[in-house]
């Protein structure tokens, strides 16, 4: 159990995510901030009452400044703007980047210790913010979007194949949008390849439809986006990394020189553990699988080039 892991942004993600963790008892504080007055300490109130019905003693920090942070051991980033009509994608990029410079120079004056795990969008460009801003070792900022990318995936699949989602195992390479690139070669259902299992054209649609996962989920709330899947996928790798249990997971990390890219935040399969990433796993790929990842990694590498212009030295 850590002593203290802290939740900055406290909306739908970040209410979640401090919910699941309370529950969990990963940490003794769940610290959440949040700059909408009264809100982290309504939130960070209510889940602590449910403490008593569901059993757990997590005690719960809920504040509008930083200093609440203070120590801890892992942060989680949620804070940011979603993407309103009329926004063009570069607004997008230059208010979250805005946001997200302010939030690490508070990381870093307050938690020059923590492992920071970045779930804001535009994700991977916003990697490249914290991990610039607070100066941290690059093991210790990371990006969580594989794994809720992945869960998507296997969740189409064991519904396609009514199999348990347990025995799926599936992952993403890539970048957090539509160039995300789905491992069908890697993926199984109970050790079987997914290609015994289903024919190229309901793969090709799974593919599409793990790609859009969040877009499908926007269509239908219309004014909100998906906060339940989000908020376990960080569970899932905050756990790995309290416990020390070296799950090999799909994370956005900054890579120097793996996959043939040198700087630059990209998601591959990567250990986790109490020291954050503790490596990097590269996998073979075909030619088409490369071309795939190369289209994503250019994404990322547009959005890092527009950051030059936004990010103060």
């Amino acid at each position: 159990m850590y002593y203290k892991i802290s939740v900055i942004g406290s909306g739908n993600v970040g209410a979640t995510l401090a919910q699941r963790l309370a529950e969990k008892e990963l940490s003794k504080y769940v610290a959440m901030v949040d700059i909408a007055e009264g809100i982290p300490q309504g939130k960070a109130l209510d889940i602590a009452e449910s403490g008593p019905v569901y059993g757990y003693d997590t005690q719960m920090l809920g504040s509008n400044t930083y200093e609440v942070i203070r120590d801890s051991e892992l942060v989680v980033i949620t804070a940011g703007m979603p993407r309103k009509p009329g926004m063009s994608r570069d607004d997008l990029l230059d208010a979250n980047t805005r946001i997200m410079t302010e939030v690490c120079q508070n990381i870093k004056k307050e938690a020059p210790n923590a492992t920071v795990i970045v779930v804001s969008n535009p994700l991977d460009a916003m990697c490249h913010v914290a991990l610039q801003v607070t100066g941290f070792p690059n093991n210790r900022v990371f990006g969580m979007a594989g794994v809720l990318d992945s869960a998507r995936f296997r969740t189409f699949i064991a519904e396609a194949l009514q199999v348990s989602v347990e025995q799926v195992q599936a992952f993403v390479l890539g970048g957090h949008g539509d160039s995300m690139v789905p491992m069908v070669r890697y993926t199984t259902v109970a050790g079987i390849p997914l290609a015994e299992l289903m024919d190229e054209e309901t793969i090709e649609r799974l593919v599409n439809r793990a790609r859009n996962g969040g877009a499908e989920i926007v269509q239908y709330l219309k004014t909100g986006s998906a906060f339940y899947a989000p908020s376990a996928s960080v569970v899932e790798m905050v756990e790995s990394i309290v416990k020390d249990k070296k799950k090999i997971l799909p994370c956005s990390v900054y890579l120097n020189g793996e996959y043939g890219v040198k700087g630059l935040y990209v998601g591959v399969p990567v250990k986790l553990g109490k020291n954050g990433i503790e490596q990097v796993l590269e996998i073979k790929l075909t030619e088409s699988e490369r071309n795939q990842l190369n289209v994503s990694i250019e994404d990322v590498r547009q959005n890092v080039e527009k950051l030059k212009t936004m990010v103060p030295a």
